[in-house]
């Protein structure tokens, strides 16, 4: 269905298969000035989505849209136990489409790597969020049926016929039959899932027989190769550890590529042919590689569209609601985060695995 890029690989522990992508080499341009263009990314920007956002399921409970709203941010419903930590309003929806946006240059243009046949039947996309991923899949293979699920119903009114969504919690017991999906894509879920060995389970038992499963994750500390980003750094000081200790307070990791908690979920749940491929996502222009640089300006973007959005809530969880300081913090990262002399970057990890013909 889609071509793996072309990577050199090696035989891992585990049976894995670890490759490095098609990703050159992260070298920094030459920069004439330390800053982006402030025009684009000066402030948490306004989203401009359009309002056709409804539920495609047959039927909404009223309390599955009584978000919660927090500093004017809303929030999924509290009929879910979930604990996620971003908003699901527009301005969060908007950086979603980028991130999707970005994830696709990434891998070529290509909407996943795992080795999927191309007459499969049924796709489900666990955490659809404005479910375009799961619409880009429907417009490419008409007769195959894609479903959907996540929190809240923040997806388009008017989709392909092929396309359907739910509302659906994946931390909680799946309701799909054993064997039902040809395909199952998880992505960007850290941060939302205490037990990963469960997810994948779950996912093993609705996986249909030679069908494959494709996870990807992103650790979220920024790192440096060159040491661009010094200790005293916000990015250092705040951005770093607030997740980590977030991670403590909520049980919930944001740790899932330094922790492996793909590649051990995959494993014990009974997976072979297991992948694991890994990348380096710049965070801002500062790439000599076209490619890269265009990523890691839309990396830029997504954070500087949402910066509030990603950190009100752990801030409030990890500093404490009242406790001032939040904004000239945000006013400072945004200011490391746009500078071209930093040169950062997040891990970026897919896991792929089929499911045995016999189980």
């Amino acid at each position: 269905m889609a071509d793996q890029p072309a990577a050199p690989s090696v035989q891992s522990t585990a049976q894995q298969r670890e490759t490095g992508g098609s990703q050159p080499e992260l070298i920094p341009a030459p920069h004439a000035e330390d800053e982006q263009d402030d025009d684009l990314y000066e402030t948490d920007a306004d989203s401009s989505l359009g309002d056709e956002t409804a539920s495609s399921t047959n039927s909404v409970t009223a309390s599955i849209l009584e978000y919660r709203t927090i500093k004017g941010r809303t929030y999924h419903s509290e009929k879910h136990e979930s604990k996620y930590f971003a908003p699901n309003d527009e301005q969060q929806m908007h950086s979603q489409d980028i991130t999707h946006h970005y994830l696709t240059i990434l891998l070529d243009d290509k909407l996943f790597l795992a080795p999927v046949k191309k007459d499969i039947e049924k796709v489900l996309d666990v955490g659809t969020g404005t479910g375009i991923w799961a619409i880009d899949v429907g417009d490419q293979y008409p007769n195959t049926e894609v479903t959907g699920t996540d929190l809240s119903p923040t997806q388009p009114l008017w989709v392909p016929p092929n396309v359907k969504f739910e509302i659906d919690d994946c931390t909680k017991e799946w309701t799909w039959a054993s064997d039902t999906f040809d395909f199952i894509h998880i992505r960007y879920l850290f941060g939302a899932i205490a037990d990963w060995s469960a997810l994948f389970r779950q996912a093993f038992r609705c996986c249909k027989p030679g069908g494959w499963v494709q996870s990807c994750e992103c650790d979220v500390e920024m790192c440096s190769d060159d040491d661009t980003i010094k200790e005293d750094s916000v990015i250092n000081t705040f951005w770093n550890p607030l997740y980590k200790e977030l991670s403590k307070k909520l049980g919930l990791s944001f740790q899932v590529l330094e922790k492996r908690l793909q590649n051990k979920g995959f494993e014990e749940a009974g997976f072979v042919d297991i992948t694991e491929v890994n990348y380096k996502l710049p965070i801002g222009g500062w790439p000599l590689d076209p490619k890269m640089s265009e990523i890691g300006n839309l990396t830029l973007l997504t954070m500087m569209n949402d910066l509030e959005g990603y950190t009100l809530v752990p801030w409030n969880i990890v500093h404490g609601e009242n406790t001032p300081g939040y904004q000239e913090t945000l006013a400072f990262l945004r200011k490391e985060l746009r500078s071209k002399s930093i040169h950062g970057y997040m891990k970026v990890r897919y896991v792929y695995g089929r499911k045995p013909e016999s189980t």
